[in-house]
């Protein structure tokens, strides 16, 4: 069930006067050099919550210039507890730094929004009051409700591939979005017992379409925003980030091995390009047919690896070097073809089918062993790290109240 309301301001006292305490609400803000954009945040903040209302702000600082230390001088006018979580590695992106900053938020709701001040801090009471009011347990700002507006977004090309992303993932994703009008939005709120961090595997900026695809709670809010301009510095959007959302796309859309599986035959047909046409040049040149195919085959081994490798088994490369992963991935690709005369044989001969029946149950049979073999003995999946391993060596410190 979702909902579209929203608690008018007036209703705010009654409600936030019965959150529970400590802590009712902790902000997540991922920043990347957003230093000049500290302190006006910081204030807005301090200007929209009430004092009825506990809250504490956690930045997951991914800069590399002095954010960290502007935050540790704004925090001392705060009158709320301020951290900063700086990541030496700051792996999966602003959405990774999300991640991090819920397994840091010791609040029953999390309000997740920009360093930028594109996000109005006036709208974290009213988005942590309809959670309570609905019982959702995912409120999201919307700028496409009635009321709401994309109007920061600057120029006609980023509302462009802002309305074109949202209607990409709305399509392959219609029932986990049903509800959700705006899953490029970086600004929600969630109750921290609705979502498990560790089955996040965020690649980008755009935590919510992660979020929502794999832990969606049951109940979905959303209440209208006005998207604001940029208060300092520069859009971290780019032709780089919009190519890590594809990518995401496909990872989430691929997550479950039916899923998977048609996805690489789907690779795997794509890969008759790179070897046609390396077989064309080849014999052009006066190699004979049959090395000629040997080496051609090469080709679209290499072109199916590569788009394998960052599309399909992207979050699972960590387990083996990548040309123990590249060898291993030609030798069943080529013992693919090994394979299949000797099996048509055997259809053919041992069960009296005919060649072309044959030759289709052999390209069937190859073409899931070679899946089969390449997820396990490839692409074995991730061994789990207990809770808080290797985390430190990720961020320059633990968690630190300034």
């Amino acid at each position: 069930m979702s909902g579209h309301e929203y608690t008018a301001p007036g209703d705010l006292g009654d409600l936030t006067a019965s959150l529970a305490e400590p802590g009712a609400v902790t902000i997540v803000v991922p920043t990347f050099n957003e230093s000049a954009n500290i302190r006006p945040l910081l204030r807005q903040i301090t200007d929209a919550v009430p004092a009825r209302l506990p809250c504490e702000v956690v930045f997951v600082d991914d800069s590399t210039d002095d954010t960290p230390d502007v935050i540790r001088r704004a925090a001392q006018d705060c009158p709320f507890p301020v951290s900063v979580l700086h990541r030496e590695e700051p792996a999966g992106g602003l959405g990774g730094a999300v991640v991090e900053g819920l397994r840091a938020a010791a609040s029953d709701w999390i309000v997740v929004m920009d360093g930028d001040c594109q996000h109005p801090a006036s709208l974290v009471p009213e988005l942590v009051a309809t959670g309570e009011r609905t019982g959702a347990g995912l409120v999201v700002a919307s700028r496409y409700l009635k009321g709401g507006s994309r109007a920061g977004l600057a120029g006609g090309y980023r509302v462009a591939v802002s309305r074109a992303a949202t209607w990409l993932a709305k399509s392959l994703f219609p029932r986990r979005l049903h509800g959700i009008s705006d899953p490029m939005s970086g600004f929600f709120a969630i109750r921290r017992s609705a979502v498990t961090a560790d089955a996040l595997r965020p690649l980008g900026y755009k935590i919510l379409l992660e979020l929502a695809v794999r832990t969606r709670p049951g109940r979905v809010a959303e209440v209208p925003f006005v998207f604001q301009e940029r208060f300092a510095g520069e859009s971290k959007s780019s032709a780089r980030e919009g190519f890590r959302f594809l990518r995401h796309l496909v990872g989430l859309r691929t997550s479950s091995p039916v899923a998977r599986m048609v996805a690489f035959g789907l690779i795997g047909a794509t890969g008759f390009v790179p070897n046609l046409a390396g077989l064309v040049a080849l014999t052009a040149l006066g190699v004979h047919y049959v090395p000629a195919e040997i080496l051609a085959n090469q080709f679209g081994v290499a072109w199916n690896f590569l788009l394998i490798e960052h599309l399909l088994f992207r979050d699972r490369r960590r387990h083996r070097r990548w040309w123990d992963r590249a060898g291993r991935f030609a030798l069943l690709a080529n013992a693919d073809l090994v394979l299949r005369i000797p099996l048509i044989a055997l259809f053919v001969h041992r069960f009296g089918m005919g060649a072309l029946s044959a030759t289709a149950l052999a390209l069937v049979t190859t073409f899931v062993l070679r899946f089969l073999g390449t997820e396990a003995l490839v692409y074995l999946p991730r061994r789990r790290v207990p809770e808080g391993a290797g985390r430190s060596s990720r961020t320059s410190a633990a968690r630190r109240a300034v």
